[in-house]
């Protein structure tokens, strides 16, 4: 179960900042989501395997099978970013603590609903299906209930503690853990390259 808070407030006040935060930034963010997301969004395919390409501009990879158009768009607005965000990670002997913030507030606010809202979905087990999502999330989708998470947001950007008892999520955590880390230190091409090896093996 998480536990939302910002600084130390309350999870009602989290989501009303997040939502302050979203509608400030609002023009932006709909300019950012509309520069390429409504734009040959068609999934498109190359090589043997059918192996979906990871174009920067149109990133259709982000859609999903039980993905909201919003959750979509939010992605790419942090993708097309990433240069913007900083992340540190450190292992617990149960889980994680992670740090991540971006220097422009815009995307900010998109990073705060992406990732209070994706781990909403992995506490009902509610699997966005988004094309380009590692393997390592399967297990959270089916053992959702037994992950703690603590999330704070704060003048060092939004803080996750993530904690279980089971040694399969704890290693799932630190494996995905470096994942967006690499993501949020390579955008796009880290996921290209991780799609590739995985078909390589």
């Amino acid at each position: 179960m998480a536990r939302f808070a910002i600084a130390s407030t309350p999870r009602r006040k989290l989501a009303l900042a997040a939502a302050l935060l979203l509608a400030g930034g609002a023009a932006a963010l709909a300019q950012m989501m509309g520069q390429g997301m409504g734009q040959g969004i068609g999934m498109r395919r190359h090589g043997a395997g059918g192996m979906m390409s990871h174009d920067e501009a149109t990133m259709p990879g982000l859609q999903g099978a039980n993905a909201t158009p919003e959750e979509s768009a939010e992605l790419a607005v942090l993708f097309r970013n990433f240069a913007t965000l900083t992340r540190t990670v450190t292992n617990l002997p149960d889980g994680i603590r992670t740090v991540t913030t971006s220097s422009d507030p815009q995307v900010m606010a998109t990073l705060v609903s992406h990732v209070t809202g994706m781990i909403g979905r992995v506490e009902t087990g509610d699997d966005p299906q988004i094309r380009i999502q590692s393997p390592t999330l399967d297990i959270f989708f089916q053992r959702g209930p037994g992950i703690t998470t603590d999330i704070q947001v704060t003048d060092q950007g939004i803080v996750v503690v993530q904690t279980a008892t089971d040694p399969a999520l704890v290693q799932a955590l630190q494996t995905h853990a470096a994942e967006v880390s690499d993501m949020a230190a390579r955008g796009m091409q880290a996921v290209h390259e991780a799609m590739m090896n995985r078909a390589g093996n």
